[in-house]
């Protein structure tokens, strides 16, 4: 059964940091870019970014660029989002998702995760 399961989300203060899981089961990680995206309340998911299969190129939205940093461990199959300096608008349910394509389009996504909720608040 393919799985992804994410984890690490919480609440932290704007200006902190929070590194979030994505573990695959049912699958190797080695055939599959993942990507990160994020649903704000009231507003539609967005793509946070994305590392491709074997690890070796990310790419990030601009609202990510320069704060959050995405890697792979394909030997214990999971991918990583490390957030620094986060704002208040960075609140969200944070989702990974499996592609076979270097894409951050959401509907080229065929695996999805449950989500985890980062909260950035004082």
């Amino acid at each position: 059964q393919v799985q992804l399961v994410e984890s690490g989300g919480g609440l932290v203060q704007p200006g902190g940091s929070l590194r979030l899981s994505c573990a695959a089961s049912g699958f190797t990680m080695d055939y599959y870019a993942i990507g990160w995206f994020r649903q704000a309340p009231g507003k539609e998911r967005e793509g946070v970014g994305y590392v491709t299969k074997r690890g070796g190129n990310t790419y990030y939205a601009d609202s990510a660029k320069g704060r959050f940093t995405i890697s792979k461990d394909n030997a214990k199959d999971t991918v990583y989002l490390q957030m620094n300096s986060l704002k208040p608008e960075d609140t969200a349910v944070y989702y990974c998702a499996a592609t076979n394509m270097a894409t951050m389009d959401a509907y080229d996504y065929d695996y999805w995760g449950q989500g985890t909720r980062v909260t950035v608040s004082s």
